[in-house]
């Protein structure tokens, strides 16, 4: 008998307290829904990621795979803005009074952009040039290297180049590759330095 009267009890909850629960919709109160399908005007492809912003509330979303898009909005007034890359923006200004369908086509958008010419030097040009064990040390290189007191010191930046070695301890002088102190040029921005 008491288990019965549990069992009646148990019941009497779910049907009072769960079920209303289950009957209540899925928006919360007062929202309405605008959603559809945000398509290519040409081909009919489902443009995948599109963004859909409502510009009052600084709010919005993105197209699903399918193209499909969906806001739950107060009832207003709202201006919805379409955006895809390579494509028009579209604006659309809807009256929000109850659930709407809304199917965007967006038109490819042209772009011209200027000329690019890309200059390179062919890998070989060092060996078929006249000059012989020249080395180029591009700023951010030297800058890389770590200063004591102070700002870095080019010619121990060079002193460190591989083939290079001091002359003597305390003094600026090296040599390369077993050359003398003299036969070294330093050139910056094309101005002899020594």
């Amino acid at each position: 008998m008491i288990l019965k009267t549990k069992f009646f009890i148990t019941s009497l909850y779910f049907i009072i307290f769960t079920l209303p629960l289950l009957a209540v919709n899925d928006h919360p109160a007062g929202l309405l829904t605008i959603s559809g399908y945000v398509k290519d005007a040409e081909s009919g492809e489902a443009l995948i990621g599109t963004t859909v912003s409502v510009t009052e509330l600084r709010t919005g979303t993105s197209a699903n795979q399918y193209g499909f898009y969906s806001l739950s909005l107060k009832a207003a007034k709202y201006l919805l803005e379409f955006r895809y890359i390579g494509y028009q923006t579209v604006q659309k200004t809807i009256e929000l009074n109850k659930n709407i369908t809304l199917n965007i086509e967006l038109v490819p958008e042209d772009r011209k952009i200027a000329e690019v010419v890309v200059v390179a030097e062919h890998p070989e040009a060092n060996v078929k040039k006249a000059e012989m064990s020249i080395s180029k040390l591009e700023m951010k290189t030297i800058k890389q290297v770590p200063a004591l007191m102070g700002e870095v010191d080019v010619l121990k930046v060079i002193q460190m180049l591989p083939g290079v070695q001091s002359t003597a301890e305390g003094t600026s002088g090296f040599s390369v590759r077993g050359g003398g102190i003299d036969q070294n040029l330093i050139l910056l921005d094309e101005a002899t330095v020594s």
